[in-house]
């Protein structure tokens, strides 16, 4: 008999066996048994799949692991999560998260909670707020407003956060979005704006679509994201911009247009 989850949570990792919390997983998945956590170890070289085994020893019924032999970046990674996920479990929603925890599993948690009937896509944003806590390095900070800005004038929609790395989908619609292969390894989330566009349209996506206020985010070390890559993500972008330039007109547009 399966057992249906309101949420599942997608852990892409790579190399995190020195930032790996795991008290905090297990106090998680203690605390939230309607959740369960599944990792994608994205062919990390040094003993990352011993903590995650040790985790799964402990909570097999909430864990769940998938091994990547090679290390296909994090858009690849997050893909085949969420479609084992979809091909294998029963759920409501479905997530993905920076290992790092960067953003909490509570808060993601409670972001999830935001989806309706109506609402059926819900993202965390690094809104600096006088009642939250936002600790990003300066640097990072200014770079990604600089590409948020972009990112938001090449949507054509007023976003203030695509890149937060956490992002909650309706079960169906995660089938939709994730069914191709996407163009960039980091900013895919980027692509993903664009495939909601083109599922819903600009109006309606308004509609579907929630942008949450973080109450808590801390900016941890040992990025995943190469320094070089900076050069390389223009490039990336204008890939995006000419892969999804068919505006979206209405809902009634298919996932299977997006790839023309």
């Amino acid at each position: 008999m399966y057992t249906t989850f309101e949420l599942i949570i997608v852990l892409p990792c790579y190399n995190e066996s020195k930032r790996i919390q795991l008290n905090k997983y297990h106090h998680f998945i203690k605390n939230n048994p309607k959740v369960m956590l599944c990792f994608v170890n994205d062919g990390s070289t040094d003993v990352t799949m011993n903590y995650l085994k040790f985790l799964n020893s402990n909570h097999p019924t909430q864990s769940h692991i998938i091994d990547l032999k090679d290390n296909r970046g994090k858009a690849e990674a997050v893909k085949m999560g969420i479609i084992s996920c979809l091909e294998t479990f029963m759920f409501k929603n479905i997530a993905y998260l920076d290992a790092d925890l960067s953003t909490s599993l509570e808060e993601c948690w409670t972001i999830s909670n935001q989806l309706t009937s109506n609402v059926t896509f819900a993202f965390g944003s690094r809104i600096a707020k006088l009642d939250a806590s936002i600790d990003r390095k300066k640097y990072r900070f200014i770079i990604g407003r600089c590409l948020a800005t972009l990112i938001s004038k090449q949507l054509n929609l007023k976003v203030y956060d695509t890149q937060c790395g956490c992002k909650i989908f309706e079960r169906s619609l995660a089938a939709q979005l994730f069914k191709e292969k996407f163009v960039s390894k980091w900013l895919f989330d980027v692509e993903l704006f664009h495939r909601l566009l083109f599922l819903y349209g600009k109006d309606k996506l308004v509609e579907k679509v929630k942008e949450v206020p973080l109450n808590s985010w801390i900016d941890t070390p040992d990025s995943k994201v190469p320094l070089t890559y900076f050069f390389k993500l223009w490039i990336d972008l204008i890939l995006i911009k000419y892969t999804y330039k068919v505006p979206a007109q209405s809902s009634e547009i298919k996932n299977e247009a997006v790839y023309e």
